[in-house]
């Protein structure tokens, strides 16, 4: 679906994106990661023809890139731009006349589809610049559906939306997903990815840090979380075992949950909830990333 080789930007001496292989298959719900200032806004543009990259190649749909790929793809980048004296629908006209590949047949129709898609299908006639950033930000997203595309492109795509707004434009992804639609989200809401993505690459100065799928990245940390009202009892039985302590449990090392499980309600300890901790993918981008974000590097040097 998206493959690049040896992808480089370099503006002057600065290093943008270097040597990036990145590797997106179809059907993918695919997070793409970094602190500000790491490159993925300009490889995003540089997957959408709107910067051109120093060396390296990209490929979509098993093809270089070119206008046939992009009118495949539905994207919203940096945010939506839409000329605000003008109504959602008005906007959505244009938009869908000015890309390749919408057939004006059909436009009224995959218009109104869009809007109900994104909660916006009872808009009235009222100009873009008195709509909410939540709004605006639904009808970019309701502009990257127009041609039902085979990839979605998408940066920070639940800005300014409320939690339960985040939560429909996440369902809507989901669905699209099962419908055929391969999704491929920058964003720094990390809770989002964990919840939406099924693979991750993370970015860090321009430099491919990460890339596997969401489950290596959360791999088991050797500890389980024990929660019980029995603290004292279960902390004697347990002894050197304890790796740390919870407000209302235990964390203890084990590779068995069940055995330990047994264990405990054996001993008479009362055992509320039980579970394998996981690493979080916050704790893995930031151990990736390192200290530093907006960071500039010269070009083939780490900042």
């Amino acid at each position: 679906m998206i493959r690049t080789t040896a992808l480089t930007k370099r503006y002057g001496r600065v290093s943008a994106v270097e040597d990036l292989h990145l590797h997106v298959q179809e059907g993918d719900r695919f997070g793409f990661l970094g602190p500000n200032g790491s490159g993925k806004t300009t490889t995003v543009r540089m997957l959408l023809g709107l910067v051109l990259p120093t060396s390296g190649s990209i490929e979509l749909f098993g093809s270089r890139i070119g206008r046939e790929a992009l009118a495949q793809i539905g994207a919203l980048v940096e945010g939506p731009a839409f000329s605000g004296h003008l109504s959602g629908r008005a906007n959505l006209r244009l938009s869908d006349a000015a890309g390749p590949g919408g057939a004006r047949s059909s436009r009224r129709r995959r218009i109104e589809d869009g809007l109900e898609q994104v909660g916006l299908a009872g808009v009235d006639g009222r100009p873009v610049k008195a709509y909410s950033l939540g709004m605006r930000q639904r009808l970019g997203l309701a502009s990257a559906l127009l041609r039902r595309p085979r990839l979605l492109v998408l940066d920070e795509p639940t800005n300014g939306l409320d939690p339960q707004g985040i939560r429909e434009v996440r369902d809507l992804l989901l669905q699209l997903n099962r419908d055929g639609t391969t999704v491929f989200l920058s964003s720094h809401l990390l809770s989002e990815v964990e919840a939406l993505c099924t693979r991750i690459a993370v970015l860090d100065r321009g430099y491919m840090v990460l890339q596997d799928e969401l489950s290596a990245f959360r791999a088991l940390t050797g500890l389980v979380e024990v929660r019980t009202p029995d603290l004292n009892r279960a902390a004697a039985l347990l002894g050197d075992r304890i790796g740390g302590r919870l407000p209302d449990g235990l964390l203890v090392r084990h590779d068995d949950p069940a055995q330990l499980n047994a264990e405990l309600v054996g001993a008479g300890v009362r055992v509320v909830a039980l579970h394998a901790q996981r690493r979080s993918l916050e704790a893995a981008v930031l151990a990736a990333t390192g200290a530093g974000s907006d960071r500039v590097a010269l070009a083939g040097q780490p900042a």
